[in-house]
């Protein structure tokens, strides 16, 4: 691809959580990826530099809130702040998984809206503008009071998956929370949808007592689709009542294959899973993926949204809700 953005008017710059998917972000776009220095001093304060002028420039900061979260999130105001503070133009905050998305309500007393909190933080740090992808819940979007461009994983993934033998499958999703982006993925596959009717317990634990919409009886196979797994109990929980139904095979897909406490490994021993597909918003290192694991680039649609919103063109077909997600 030709560049078509002038390299000398933009910086991209990347903390510590996924220094991969920004340097195919940058790659994607013909510009170079800065460097940043993050060290710690003897109190465990975080030191960072950006390594190029920023004063007048349009700023990228790729910076996904991956775990340690806390870590990564200090990071991102940091770096926001230092280009604000540096006379930089536009500074925008690219976060491809906004891990404060599941804390979206007011459910128990005495408790945070920790999303719009953090989506405050950012523009207080310095964001004048944030480029997401696919948020837990939509209302998220409405917490931020930039300018701010949910984009979705479902071109990508519904690239991969037509490529696949999909006769005798149907798309499940976990919960009813995820049901109308499972039903237009489902669409874009031409497959029935179904969801599953789910309590959660506590963080790791939840219960689905069934199935609502479309039966899953007569399907040899299920695609589970959600949008984040982190200890894969939903999804344990969901491929049990499937196998239960008689479903003889399991796809499982998400957009944010965060893995966490074993999650990945006990996916990947249930024998009718046979492929786990996610994005690399999340890094998983090459040594903690199993053979069942596929991670689908997202690199060119956050380099195409950047591109558009740097010359000022529309990127609408790239949202949540677009014509083509």
């Amino acid at each position: 691809m030709t560049a078509e953005i002038d390299p000398s008017e933009v910086r991209l710059f990347t903390g510590s959580s996924n220094p991969h998917l920004a340097e195919d972000i940058a790659a994607y776009l013909g510009v170079p990826l800065d460097k940043t220095e993050i060290t710690r001093f003897s109190n465990d304060n975080l030191y960072i530099q950006l390594g190029a002028s920023v004063r007048s420039r349009a700023i990228f900061i790729i910076q996904p809130l991956s775990p340690p979260v806390n870590d990564h999130l200090m990071e991102l105001l940091m770096m926001l702040d230092i280009a604000r503070s540096a006379s930089a133009k536009e500074v925008h905050a690219i976060i491809p998984y906004y891990s404060f998305a599941r804390s979206d309500k007011k459910d128990a007393p005495r408790i945070s809206i920790t999303a719009r909190l953090v989506a405050d933080l950012l523009q207080t740090a310095g964001a004048t503008h944030v480029m997401t992808m696919m948020l837990h819940s939509p209302q998220v979007h409405g917490f931020f009071s930039v300018p701010t461009d949910p984009l979705s994983s479902r071109p990508v993934l519904k690239h991969y998956f037509q490529e696949h033998d999909l006769s005798g499958t149907i798309v499940v999703a976990p919960d009813m929370g995820q049901a109308k982006s499972a039903a237009r993925f489902a669409f874009d596959l031409g497959l029935p949808v179904a969801a599953g009717n789910k309590d959660r317990v506590s963080d790791t634990e939840v219960q689905i007592s069934g199935i609502i919409g479309h039966q899953a009886q007569g399907f040899k196979r299920a695609l589970i689709y959600d949008d984040e797994i982190a200890t894969g109990g939903s999804i344990l929980e969901m491929g049990r009542l499937l196998i239960k139904l008689g479903i003889q095979e399991l796809w499982v897909t998400c957009t944010h294959g965060v893995f966490v406490r074993g999650g990945l490994e006990r996916l990947a021993e249930v024998p009718e899973i046979t492929e786990i597909v996610t994005t690399d918003t999340v890094h998983t290192p090459v040594e903690k993926r199993s053979p069942k694991l596929r991670v689908l680039s997202v690199a060119s649609v956050f380099g195409e949204a950047i591109r558009r919103n740097y010359l000022r063109q529309s990127i609408g077909d790239l949202f949540v809700f677009g014509e083509e997600s």
